[in-house]
């Protein structure tokens, strides 16, 4: 039988504005521990601090944009582009643009630990480039 799940379990996550994970399936909301699949929001201006997921991750944007840093480089995330960070590749996300709010669902294997237990850094340490500083 299927099962019906009313709403989300609601978390308020790092950074410097505020950023509403609605958690579908996972670890809060379902007690799932082998994939995670939720709805992010924030508003304009907000970033995380930079972290190294242990799991993978999958997310597409329906609205707004996403600037997703990693050691190797930053890339732009517009709507209806995926981007996808494997477990253990450092990282960072800013929401990018003048106004609005980006939205994006996002799904994690295995499911992402609370906010609580998240390896973060205060910044993202990149690569240096070759023959320069990073």
């Amino acid at each position: 039988m299927a099962r019906i799940i009313e709403g989300p379990q609601v978390v308020t996550a790092a950074g410097n504005k505020p950023k509403r994970i609605e958690e579908y399936v996972g670890r809060l909301a379902s007690g799932t521990a082998a994939v995670s699949v939720a709805r992010m929001k924030s508003s304009s201006g907000w970033e995380e601090p930079g972290q190294t997921p242990e799991f993978d991750e999958y997310t597409v944007v329906l609205s707004g944009s996403l600037q997703v840093e990693t050691r190797a480089g930053a890339s732009r995330c517009g709507p209806g582009r995926l981007s996808s960070l494997p477990r253990g590749s450092g990282c960072a996300t800013a929401r990018q643009g003048p106004r609005g709010q980006s939205t994006w669902p996002s799904a994690c294997r295995p499911s992402r630990p609370a906010p609580s237990t998240a390896t973060r850094r205060d910044r993202l340490h990149r690569r240096p480039k070759q023959g320069g500083r990073p």
